[in-house]
């Protein structure tokens, strides 16, 4: 599956413009974690891009992932499949891989610095500083959603969490324009 596939399956099954740009931005972490990792980057950018392609669909949220993964067979390597299943730990499904690591990781990651950025004086991300994610990752009241435990994943895949937090901060920076912060 190429990126414009992955692009036009999200327009077809994604309408929420803030869902469409979570999953952009978990992309692009996830992108740039195959890169620091020596990974496959289009496989880990499909994984981000597509995780979350069932939110609308299902009814009964532990079905979350499962759909995914039924919607991308024959698409993407089973590896990938896995990952995507697993991202939500309400499935039942366990995976231990990097990659579904990284995933997990990824989407809570993006989470915390988005909502850094909306606390920012204008809403850029831009204004967001490694220190600023590390203060908010301690304070527990702040995106009460985010999973701290889950963006420490991290470090089971090599990456030390304030490099993870620079990472994706780069990351998002870089597709800040079209996630309109």
């Amino acid at each position: 599956m190429d990126r414009e596939e992955a692009y036009n399956l999200v327009e077809a099954n994604v309408k929420n413009r803030k869902l469409r740009k979570h999953m952009l931005a978990v992309a692009t972490i996830m992108e740039k974690l195959a890169e620091v990792l020596g990974e496959d980057k289009n496989l880990w950018y499909l994984v981000g891009l597509l995780h979350d392609l069932d939110y609308e669909k299902v009814s009964d949220f532990k079905e979350h992932g499962v759909v995914s993964a039924k919607m991308l067979e024959g698409l993407l390597p089973e590896e990938a499949l896995e990952a995507i299943r697993a991202h939500n730990e309400m499935t039942g499904y366990t995976c231990d891989s990097r990659l579904a690591k990284a995933l997990r990781a990824a989407d809570q990651l993006s989470g915390l610095i988005i909502a850094t950025a909306l606390v920012m004086p204008h809403k850029k991300l831009e204004e967001v500083r490694v220190s600023s994610l590390k203060k908010k990752f301690k304070q527990k009241d702040f995106a009460r959603g985010v999973k701290r435990e889950k963006i420490k994943l991290c470090e089971d895949i090599g990456i030390p969490l304030e490099k993870f937090f620079e990472l994706g901060l780069d990351a998002l920076k870089e597709i800040h324009e079209q996630l309109g912060l």
